[in-house]
């Protein structure tokens, strides 16, 4: 006899891909390094190109670090919202208005949006290279797997139509 599914039971799952986790944390920690390498070999004469050049090559090294420690966390999607592993919430699927992941759509690579019906109240998030969120939207991927994604996205649409009484 098959077991019900409860609201906290993990029905779908994003882990990041490792490749792509690698190839955006080099590229970014790259960037750092090459803009604070110019800085000492060629500093530019101009003080303001200098200080400008310093503070994205910085930027760039941390960009690297946030996203290496936010990009090793899977996503997971259980009846009732989608979470990082650690428990911290996304969103809650009784406040998503709609999910898309069309080829126009402003979203991350290999990921979808999620618009909400209000604003979360946690406000503005930035997980780089995972997901974010900004008012009532929730932008996830970046580093994740596609097919995951994609899996994710369709079960979060199930979910919206079960909660919604539609049937297909």
């Amino acid at each position: 006899m098959a077991r019900k599914i409860r609201d906290d039971d993990e029905i779908g799952r994003i882990d990041p891909n490792p490749v792509r986790r690698g190839v955006g944390v080099a590229m970014a920690g790259l960037l750092g390094v090459i803009l604070l390498y110019l800085v000492a070999v060629a500093p530019p004469r101009d003080l303001a190109y200098l200080v400008m050049q310093i503070v994205f090559g910085l930027a760039a090294l941390w960009l690297a670090v946030a996203m290496w420690q936010a990009s090793a966390i899977p996503l997971i999607l259980t009846r009732k919202e989608l979470k990082e592993e650690g428990g911290r919430s996304l969103f809650r699927i009784d406040n998503v208005d709609s999910v898309d992941r069309g080829f126009f759509a402003f979203k991350p690579a290999t990921g979808f949006l999620v618009r909400l019906k209000e604003p979360d109240p946690a406000g503005r998030v930035y997980a780089p290279g995972l997901w974010w969120r900004a008012r009532r939207r929730v932008m996830v991927g970046g580093v994740t797997s596609g097919a995951q994604a994609k899996s994710v996205a369709d079960l979060i649409m199930v979910l919206m139509a079960e909660r919604d009484g539609k049937t297909f």
